[in-house]
């Protein structure tokens, strides 16, 4: 079993900068992929990136693309969502996955909310 647990959700203002993170325990040897998606009140869940945990490839939303990024440890097992020039739609509750491949998000974390006020 693999354990997600994701933190640094908060509330900024618009154009502000977020960074979270998500820490994978567990039989990680498992995940090739990590990814973050966010879901917004009403809204159906979207994937924001994700980054293939050997070689590093990335892949990220149009709605995200030139503002997020994100990154690995992965002596830490750990994966990051640098989010800069946020904006109000960006509001949503954030979740780390990961899987052994594209779609088959087999682990979940608990969420972190991120909040962008206008």
């Amino acid at each position: 079993q693999v354990q997600l647990v994701e933190s640094g959700g908060g509330s900024v203002q618009a154009g502000g900068s977020l960074r979270l993170s998500c820490a994978a325990y567990g039989y990680t040897y498992s995940i090739n992929l990590m990814a973050w998606f966010r879901q917004a009140p009403g809204k159906e869940r979207e994937g924001v990136a994700h980054i293939y945990t050997v070689g590093g490839g990335t892949l990220y939303a149009d709605s995200v693309k030139g503002r997020f990024t994100i990154s690995q440890d992965n002596a830490k097992n750990t994966v990051y969502l640098q989010m800069d020039s946020l904006k109000p739609e960006d509001t949503a509750m954030y979740y780390c996955a990961a899987g052994p491949n594209y779609g088959l998000w087999n682990y979940w974390g608990q969420g972190t909310q991120v909040t962008v006020s206008s």
